[in-house]
């Protein structure tokens, strides 16, 4: 695949001082936009108010179907991959709404909170990579673990 793939996040300093920036796969670079892009509200970008899903708008919605809320999120999410991240093809967005348990270590307290699951499989365009991304998002607040990149 042609051109260079930067990590994120950026490092200012080195670009300002003329150093290198730091380069990663083009696995990895898509994983960190496919973030990017479920941690972006619509709006939210500048010089696209297009861009990002519709994870912000269902996020302290009380979920009376958990399948129609996993449609919703999906189709958002499936759409938003399509318009934004030109690097794969052939794109299919799987999303498990759960729930965990989850501690406060302050204090001690254990509540329930939404635990969403992302999985999206696709191709690489111009290599015919198999691609996987994998992600556990929590609700209510918004938060995440560390995505696992395959």
């Amino acid at each position: 695949m042609l051109g260079l793939n930067y990590k994120r996040p950026f490092s200012f300093k080195n670009a300002l001082t003329g150093l290198n920036l730091e380069t990663t796969s083009v696995g990895y670079s898509i994983s960190q936009h496919i973030e990017l892009i479920i941690f972006t509200h619509f709006g939210e970008h500048r010089f696209n108010k297009d861009y990002g899903c519709a994870i912000w708008e269902y996020d302290f919605e009380l979920i009376t179907s958990h399948w129609k809320w996993e449609e919703k999120f999906k189709t958002s999410l499936l759409e938003a991959l399509i318009a934004a991240e030109p690097r794969i093809t052939q794109v299919d967005v799987t999303i498990e709404l759960g729930e965990t348990e989850a501690n406060t270590f302050e204090t001690d307290t254990h509540h329930i909170k939404k635990k969403l699951d992302v999985s999206v499989d696709a191709l690489v365009v111009g290599t015919g990579e198999t691609f996987h991304f994998y992600t556990e998002l929590f609700l209510g607040p918004l938060a995440s673990k560390d995505a696992k990149r395959i």
